[in-house]
């Protein structure tokens, strides 16, 4: 369902019905203590409350972690919800009605919400249906298969409501139409019985099937896979997409390893509904399934919720059918691992084997070893790229090259790339030390023909990791200095200008001039994104801080990271009461760390060019670098305290 943006007085009246008090007290234990209220932090460990609650603000927040906002991010965050979900759900307890900025939609959309609960309601039907009926004599060869060739005890079967599909042709329509008297069109429209090409009657779509019952992340079932217990194709049937299952927007036992997920900072992806089973059977409850399509974005943006380090391992068959899935599995997400944004591995099990069947032979402590061990994604394509490969005759090294140049090509970050760069150098010189640059210089020529003229060597791999550089390393620019302390520098200045901004209302003008006279923006990302909607916000001088905090929400923006700017705590209140000091240390800072690279940069290039070849570049260059180091000395002045001292 495409659901339309919500009006923004049914935000607004939800957060006004929805006391935050009351939304927190469901799944924090809150005590008063003033006018507020504390308890111990949901979202990280904590023996002493630093999470406070304020019934006067409608916000929390915690002063050990930073996590804040309103009810709607307090649900989003704890429960992994989209905003409209949240919204939605408050808005249906507290009895708001729901408005949309299209008027023409209001209605579709009541009736979309309507028939949502609806098919709740008949699948949660059919689910009990197919757990009593594996019960019965009719499905004594299903639970048989189940406790002998799947090895599955009861507590599982029961933890995972497995059922069975009788043989009959109308035997689910029976039960559901007849005797439970629900409307045709709905147990039609919730993928459970298909019309006769002639006649009005209908059969099952599932019959003689053991039945793994399908829910999305709270736990409603919204759809079936049924696998056969006969030579009947297909092995695996799945329901047909409806208005509640998607079969490439959704995991299979999400729900069930959602918690292990945020607790263990890792997701494994297996191909079949029966490998999650039996993982999780084991002890190891971070893993879901794909359904058996290629992994959609919407897919692992779902997964991806309750990762920090966004990390992934996808677990096929070590075998040529194992590798082909894993690479269809693959799919849409190669660009995200090729920009960073998501930790890809490759768990490929031995001997051909699926989790299921490794795990018969195996203890769930070889398992975890294995997924420690699992290489990074682009690590497990240059192993299929050498595999079996000749680097000594002339043809081998020449394909193998060619390989890597193409995978090469394809990582956007250039600190990962210089990182591969260095990798694949080693493996072509075939540990010849003397060859690395020389196999370096040709890679980079080949990649970016520019690049080849960077003056300094790249590091070894060694070198690499003595430096504690990860494997898929972290830029440590956004368009200003490379060096730590500058991007700390440049976090420290910008974040206080935002706070500043954000709490004195009448420093606002004083911060917008400033930086248009000196032609300066925010670097980093996320300070850039919330300048950028502070500078759209129509009602300023409204709320400011409670109108960001729901577009933050609305647009699914990561507020993590600015979340700390939007709350003061006694210390921060002091830091910002010399305002007109702090904005001209501040700023200074900011363009510090700007006017730094330039002279940076104009100095190399000085060094580098040759006074007797090209006289008027390398005055032209002298002079530029002189001129920033003029400017940095003035800066210097103008910070008449340190940051460091403030945040």
């Amino acid at each position: 369902m495409q659901i339309p943006r919500l009006h923004p007085d049914t935000i607004e009246e939800v957060k006004q019905r929805a006391d935050i008090v009351d939304v927190v007290s469901e799944h924090v234990l809150l005590r008063k203590r003033g006018k507020d209220f504390v308890g111990l932090c949901p979202f990280h460990d904590e023996k002493s409350p630093s999470f406070t609650v304020s019934q006067t603000k409608q916000m929390y927040y915690c002063f050990g972690c930073q996590a804040g906002g309103n009810a709607i991010k307090f649900l989003m965050d704890l429960e992994k919800r989209s905003f409209t979900e949240v919204v939605l759900d408050l808005a249906r307890r507290a009895g708001v009605r729901v408005q949309t900025l299209e008027p023409e939609q209001r209605q579709e959309l009541q009736r979309q919400l309507s028939l949502r609960e609806q098919l709740y309601e008949v699948l949660a039907s059919a689910a009990q249906f197919y757990q009593h009926t594996l019960r019965q004599s009719q499905g004594q060869r299903a639970i048989e298969y189940l406790r002998s060739n799947r090895r599955l005890g009861e507590e599982t079967i029961q933890q995972f409501g497995l059922g069975y599909a009788p043989a009959g042709w109308e035997t689910l329509y029976r039960y559901l139409v007849e005797d439970k008297h629900y409307p045709v069109q709905l147990v039609e429209k919730a993928g459970l019985i298909k019309p006769r090409k002639e006649g009005n009657s209908y059969y099952d779509v599932f019959r003689d099937r053991l039945m793994i019952p399908i829910r999305d992340v709270q736990g409603r079932v919204i759809g079936f896979g049924g696998r056969t217990l006969t030579d009947e194709q297909p092995k695996y049937l799945n329901s047909p997409e409806t208005e509640l299952f998607s079969k490439g927007k959704t995991l299979f036992a999400l729900d069930q390893a959602k918690g292990g997920i945020s607790q263990q900072d890792q997701a494994v992806v297996v191909e079949g509904y029966f490998d999650a089973i039996a993982l999780h059977a084991a002890g190891i409850n971070n893993a879901v399934a794909s359904l058996g399509t290629a992994l959609s974005l919407d897919q692992v943006k779902l997964v991806l919720r309750y990762t920090e380090s966004k990390q992934l391992v996808l677990n096929f068959d070590a075998d040529k059918a194992g590798t082909n899935a894993a690479e269809r599995a693959i799919g849409e997400i190669a660009d995200l691992a090729y920009k960073g944004e998501v930790q890809l591995k490759i768990l490929n099990l031995p001997d051909g084997k699926d989790a299921d069947e490794y795990l018969h032979t195996h203890t769930p402590e070889d398992y975890q070893q294995l997924l420690a061990n699992a290489p990074l994604w682009l690590d497990w394509q240059i192993q299929k790229i050498t595999k079996d490969r000749d680097l000594k005759q002339a043809t081998d090294f020449q394909q193998v090259t060619q390989q890597i140049v193409k995978l090469l090509k394809n990582i956007a970050n250039s600190d990962t790339r210089n990182y591969y760069v260095s990798y694949c150098a080693e493996i072509l010189s075939l540990g010849d030390t003397r060859l690395i640059p020389l196999r370096v210089e040709n890679l980079l020529t080949q990649i970016a023909p520019a690049a080849a003229t960077y003056s300094k060597p790249l590091p070894t791999k060694r070198e690499w990791s003595s430096r504690s550089y990860s494997q898929s390393p972290v830029p440590t620019g956004e368009g200003f200095a490379n060096a730590k302390g500058d991007r700390s520098l440049l976090e420290l200045a910008e974040a206080l200008l935002l706070r500043i901004y954000l709490h004195c209302p009448e420093q606002r003008q004083a911060i917008m001039v400033a930086l248009d006279e000196r032609d300066l923006e925010f670097s980093l990302s996320h300070h850039r994104f919330l300048w950028r909607q502070i500078l759209e916000s129509t009602d300023e001088q409204v709320d400011l801080i409670s109108s960001l905090q729901d577009r933050y929400l609305e647009l699914s923006e990561d507020i993590g990271l600015v979340s700390h700017l939007f709350h003061l705590n006694e210390k921060s209140k002091k830091e910002i009461l010399r305002t007109p000091q702090v904005i001209q240390a501040a700023i200074a800072c900011m363009e510090r760390v700007f006017r730094e690279k330039r002279y940076r940069h104009f100095l190399e290039l000085w060094q580098e060019t040759d006074p007797d070849v090209a006289p008027e570049r390398w005055q032209s260059y002298y002079q530029a670098f002189y001129a920033e180091k003029l400017r940095l000395q003035e800066l210097d002045r103008q910070r008449q305290f340190s940051l460091t001292d403030l945040l």
